[in-house]
């Protein structure tokens, strides 16, 4: 039985709290630098603590910073150290952003956390934390009582429960609450998603994917700081700035084990493929990137190679195509919204997929890859498709819209 993979995968920009709504409210946090007294210095040299316990995985060295008296939260310190045991931390450091006295002996300091996985991210993973602490009068020494995720920031896994780590060839892949084979599973298909990528993509990349699965779509929402709602239907999403600044940040392939094994071989490798071809691409996507391209290109990249027919690939807009109801235009970015609606989530898909499809067929798949290059590098969304739909294929918007719309009843029809 041939199946049609429904569940969709899509690119996500992690973004983070922005420092600005860390510093909004007037008098709430003032600039590190400008502390009362030594109070930035003396936390910032916390954190170092903090940092460099991490580094060497000395738990009692992580707790020791926590305010003594706060049993509880101590003993939760040396849990979440161990949590991280077997992952491969390269690097670790604090940053802060702006610090908040309440009198001479309480705290608040907004952090960021720059975290980098050694032998897979070239640049670190950014979080937004809130750290409150407290000032011992006997030892004039600063502790944390309190560390929480900034307001829109996100969960980290190891928050979560103990980190299971597969090594795969190409992949590393870390769970919670998921059983050991489930991620090997998981690793053996990524493993087997970064070559076909290369394949698929002629430019060089770093050959290697970070694959986290959480223990619910609960969970999966933590870590990406929104609801669990909007990813219901969703096997997996990856998170990344986009951009080419010439460093590639670190991405993160989030799988949604709930949907994620509802597919079956195929279907799981069409899903970490699709997310695959995202840390790929990355440099190459910014804000001038129209989301049916980089999706299109992505669901491309997974499907080249496989042996379906476009009908298999794209049920949905086959119907609307067969009921007289095709697109009249390409997918706008809004279509792409994950708390959409099903059925036009997976036409958005599906015309994306086809668009860039029709740009293979048509002028060749070194026109596709120069199409999203030239797209992805044009300063600002405004021009950037049609500049260079003219300058790499050639034609124009309504012409290559004409001609979309004529592939999708050939195909589909």
């Amino acid at each position: 039985m041939v199946e049609r993979v429904r569940i969709r995968g899509g690119r996500r920009r992690a973004t983070g709290a922005v420092l600005a709504a860390l510093l909004c409210a007037a008098g709430c946090s003032a600039p590190a630098d400008e502390a009362p007294d030594t109070t930035a210095r003396d936390i910032r040299a916390v954190l170092d603590r903090r940092a460099a316990a991490v580094l060497h995985h000395d738990a009692a060295a992580y707790a020791a910073v926590v305010d003594p008296d706060a049993k509880a939260l101590r003993a939760a310190q040396r849990r979440e150290i161990g949590r991280l045991a077997d992952v491969p931390i390269g690097s670790w450091s604090y940053r802060l952003t702006g610090v908040s006295a309440h009198g001479s002996d309480r705290a608040t300091a907004d952090v960021r956390l720059g975290y980098r996985i050694r032998g897979y991210d070239s640049a670190p993973v950014s979080v937004d934390r809130v750290v409150d602490l407290a000032r011992d009068p006997a030892d004039g020494r600063w502790y944390i009582t309190a560390d929480r995720a900034a307001d829109g920031s996100s969960r980290q896994l190891w928050e979560q429960g103990d980190v299971e780590v597969v090594r795969g060839e190409h992949s590393l892949v870390l769970g919670v609450g998921r059983s050991r084979d489930e991620l090997e599973a998981v690793a053996a298909t990524a493993d087997d998603a970064v070559p076909a990528v290369t394949a698929a993509w002629p430019e060089r990349w770093a050959g290697r994917v970070v694959v986290l699965v959480p223990d619910s779509v609960k969970e999966m929402g933590e870590l990406l700081g929104s609801p669990a709602s909007n990813y219901k239907g969703i096997a997996a999403v990856t998170t990344g700035e986009t951009g080419g600044s010439g460093k590639a940040p670190a991405d993160r392939v989030i799988v949604n084990p709930e949907a994620y094994t509802l597919l079956g071989d195929f279907g799981q490798h069409v899903v970490l493929t699709h997310e695959t071809t995202h840390v790929a691409t990355r440099k190459r996507t910014s804000s001038a990137t129209p989301t049916w391209l980089s999706e299109g290109f992505a669901d491309w990249a997974a499907y080249r190679d496989q042996d379906r027919t476009a009908d298999e690939i794209a049920p949905e807009l086959a119907d609307a195509v067969r009921a007289g109801d095709g697109p009249a235009a390409l997918p706008e970015d809004e279509d792409f919204a994950f708390a959409g609606e099903a059925g036009g989530l997976a036409k958005a898909y599906e015309g994306g997929w086809l668009a860039c499809e029709l740009i293979a067929d048509h002028w060749g798949e070194d026109k596709l890859f120069a199409f999203y290059r030239a797209v992805g590098g044009h300063q600002g969304r405004d021009g950037a498709v049609e500049d260079a739909l003219h300058e790499v294929l050639g034609t124009t918007p309504q012409d290559f819209t004409a001609r979309w719309r004529v592939y999708l009843r050939n195909r589909l029809g």
